[in-house]
């Protein structure tokens, strides 16, 4: 079972952070005007993810490698798989500057306490949350630990630090399978006191949650740019079909902003909930480094048997 839940995470994803590439700087006008009147509603052939998917393969690898010791250790693992992402030829995908600077200050020998980019609240710090949150699911102080340390290596804002530990425990959440409406007290409970803009961006989806029309939800919550409404975005193209993967994941890549990142973390929390088995096989063969992923995932399972209390 935690095998399945572990690959629904690295592929959910993956493969959301892949289907909203396709639409990332695209106003959901064009969408619909180039892919039809639903939007996108299919993943491309051979498809390929982006930074997103790289910086969570670069915590998970840092992880398997570290999860188990103090956090200086883990962030000395974490901060060398960054600086292999820096360098790697396919980190060729609209990264943000926040990462590359914050990553690039690590390098230059900066300690992960100052690296990160003071005033950046961007959502580079969450998208990348999801392996934390799987790996430390019965110990949520390590969560917030982890969560906190690796988000202000690049990102310095309290509301950038909320949404990074708020991306990853929704992850922990939907694998306790808590029931999804009380998702949003929860979670609010468990950043409280990190950052008043984020506690306001979550209780704006409870507020909008039921509204009909999907995409005045949408424009209410924002683009998804910064931390807070990314994460806001993503829990509630989660809640609005938590059963249903795809439609979960394609309402993520079907809006007006930073697509790849909410599709993503969206996909993060739908896997989470569900397990692997609710993705479409034919998603998990076009997904690139298909194998790659079932290895990572199988090394997260083992590596979360040693870090259990």
């Amino acid at each position: 079972m935690d095998n399945d839940k572990a690959k629904g995470v690295i592929f959910g994803l993956a493969i959301g952070d892949a289907l909203g590439a396709t639409t990332e700087f695209i106003k959901l006008p064009e969408i619909k005007r180039r892919y039809g009147p639903q939007g996108i509603l299919d993943l491309p052939d051979s498809a390929l993810f982006t930074d997103d998917t790289q910086m969570s393969i670069a915590i998970a690898e840092a992880l398997v490698r570290a999860g188990e010791k103090d956090i200086d250790s883990i962030m000395e693992a974490v901060g060398e798989e960054f600086i292999k992402w820096l360098h790697s030829p396919e980190n060729n995908r609209a990264p943000g500057r926040t990462c590359l600077q914050g990553v690039a200050n690590m390098e230059k020998g900066t300690t992960w306490t100052k690296s990160g980019i003071e005033r950046s609240k961007g959502c580079g710090s969450a998208m990348r949350a999801a392996p934390i949150g799987y790996l430390y699911q019965h110990d949520p102080t390590k969560l917030k630990e982890v969560a906190h340390a690796t988000g202000i290596s690049t990102h310095g804002h309290p509301t950038a630090d909320a949404a990074c530990i708020g991306a990853a425990y929704l992850v922990k959440l939907a694998l306790d399978g808590i029931e999804p409406e009380k998702m949003i007290p929860e979670l609010l409970q468990f950043t409280s006191g990190i950052s008043g803009e984020f506690d306001e961006a979550i209780q704006k989806v409870a507020r909008c949650i039921e509204w009909e029309d999907e995409e005045k939800a949408l424009d209410y919550l924002g683009e998804g740019w910064v931390g807070e409404e990314a994460v806001a975005l993503a829990l509630y193209s989660f809640l609005r079909y938590p059963e249903d993967y795809k439609r979960a994941a394609l309402r993520g890549a079907n809006i007006n902003g930073d697509s790849d990142s909410i599709a993503s973390i969206a996909g993060s929390i739908s896997g989470a909930y569900l397990g692997i088995g609710a993705i479409l096989p034919e998603w998990i063969m076009r997904i690139e480094k298909t194998d790659y992923l079932k290895d990572l995932a199988k090394r997260l399972v083992t590596k979360k048997e040693m870090v259990t209390p």
